[in-house]
């Protein structure tokens, strides 16, 4: 039975753990220490990489030394330099020791080397999509981050998505500034609340519930557009003039 497990890290990144009880992929390891004490004697098999930012890569050097022969794979256009396996859209990723097969998707947006894995019920995204948002736009454009996130919505409703950053709350609560009346936003803040207040994580969410609850993800929706346009006080009639706004008005909420 494949089992997938966050590791926490730092401040509030999660590493995604992959295993079967004998062998490990981790996903994203800004931290080696922790990811060492996770494994705890299974077999490390991969390294996975969706883009370079240090608090995604900071773990790897470490664990290479550890596990020196463990492949590390990535973005085919990542500045970052201990990739051995460098992957772009339309390659698949196979690990017999854990019966597991990821077919890969550009998503830039966030950053301009920014993939997705994907299996046959998840995909690990990094930081395109977050759970009722989406990173920050540090290096791509509206235009690319908004394509990069179509595709994402592409995938099945029932998708599990494992993104690596605790901000569910503080989006829900920029979500329901722009849609104070919606009511499933409600209740998924008392749910995610509950979770916090146990000390659960509130990943993986789905495609599904994005679809339904992301601001990001309705950028083609008119009453969206209509709020925004209310909001900055000028047309928003486009879906990538929608998501630039909406990514500006997060990025000082």
């Amino acid at each position: 039975m494949l089992i997938v497990e966050p590791i926490k890290a730092l401040s509030d990144n999660y590493i995604w753990h992959i295993h079967n009880h004998e062998f490990s992929i981790v996903v994203d390891p800004g931290d080696a220490e922790v990811v060492q004490q996770a494994i705890d004697g299974k077999s490390l098999v991969a390294i996975l990489i969706t883009h370079h930012h240090w608090d995604h890569t900071n773990g790897v050097a470490e664990l290479k030394q550890q596990y020196p022969d463990i492949p590390v794979y990535g973005p085919n256009n990542s500045p970052f330099e201990l990739i051995d396996e460098k992957l772009s859209e339309g390659d698949t990723v196979s690990f017999q020791q854990l019966g597991i097969k990821f077919n890969i998707i550009e998503i830039p947006g966030h950053t301009l080397d920014h993939i997705a894995y994907i299996n046959s019920d998840s995909v690990f995204c990094g930081d395109t999509l977050f759970s009722i948002g989406c990173g920050r736009m540090f290096e791509g454009t509206p235009e690319m981050f908004n394509l990069s996130l179509n595709k994402l919505k592409l995938l099945p409703d029932e998708t599990k998505v494992y993104c690596t950053h605790e901000y569910t709350q503080s989006n829900i609560a920029f979500a329901r500034s722009l849609e104070p009346n919606n009511q499933a936003l409600v209740e998924y803040q008392t749910q995610v609340n509950q979770w916090r207040q146990q000390g659960l994580p509130s990943l993986p969410t789905t495609i599904g519930r994005e679809k339904a609850l992301n601001p990001f993800l309705k950028a083609d929706d008119p009453n969206m557009q209509q709020r925004l346009s209310d909001l900055v006080r000028q047309q928003v009639s486009q879906p990538v003039s929608a998501f630039a706004a909406l990514r500006k008005l997060k990025d000082t909420f």
